[in-house]
């Protein structure tokens, strides 16, 4: 099936509202154990998450790993009130700072983070280089850097069928999206040609369940 294009924002406060409210907790609590299973000697250390959307991910990563720091970006203002409101409510403004930004931001230090994280925003860009680039040009030598995206399906009924599975019993603009995610994702071909382009081919491509995938590994200063 060939990737049909999504809208690179979710901007709407009622799809943004329909996100917070929805349990994900299974997938983002695993994203966090993946996280600790692939570096287990990470501990502390400056953070960024690309596409931090209502920070649900980031939130659980800071209770996980109490000595990190961490800057959330996302480019829907809809999504980041809300995620403002959750880290202050549950006790983490002093660790977690967000920033409205769209990629690529030329406002980043170069190899300024020790750890660079995303969850489910590379199925959304247009120009998938610009995670690519960002990873890059942020993640210090030596840094963890931890991508997990949807991973699409064969086909449309396929999708079709994860809908139902995964998010049958939430509400139909949840329902839609996540649909349409799936078939804005990428597979593990695409994922392995960006990162060559990107002369990332070191990072190791790893799919974890029926519709995820991981993009991981350390950060390397000179091509392959």
């Amino acid at each position: 099936m060939e990737r049909i294009p999504e809208p690179d924002l979710m901007d709407d406060a009622e799809q943004a509202k329909a996100y917070s409210d929805a349990d994900f907790s299974g997938p983002h609590d695993a994203f966090v154990d993946y996280f600790r299973s692939r570096f287990p000697d990470f501990s502390a250390g400056s953070v960024l998450d690309l596409g931090c959307g209502t920070a649900d991910v980031i939130i659980r990563f800071a209770k996980n790993f109490p000595r990190t720091v961490i800057t959330g970006i996302d480019g829907a203002a809809a999504m980041l009130d809300i995620a403002r409101h959750d880290i202050e409510r549950m006790g983490y403004a002093d660790r977690i700072e967000l920033r409205k930004c769209v990629l690529p931001d030329p406002g980043f230090i170069e190899g300024e983070f020790d750890a660079v994280i995303s969850n489910s925003l590379l199925h959304h860009l247009a120009d998938p280089m610009d995670l690519w680039e960002t990873v890059k040009r942020c993640a210090k030598d030596g840094a963890p850097v931890f991508i997990m995206d949807l991973m699409r399906p064969e086909s449309e009924d396929s999708a079709r069928d994860f809908m139902l599975k995964y998010a049958g019993d939430e509400s139909p603009l949840l329902q839609r999206d996540f649909y349409n995610s799936l078939l804005a994702s990428y597979n593990g071909r695409e994922i392995g040609h960006q990162l060559r382009c990107m002369h990332l081919g070191f990072l190791n491509i790893e799919r974890v369940s029926d519709r995820h995938i991981l993009i991981w590994g350390r950060m390397k200063s000179s091509s392959e």
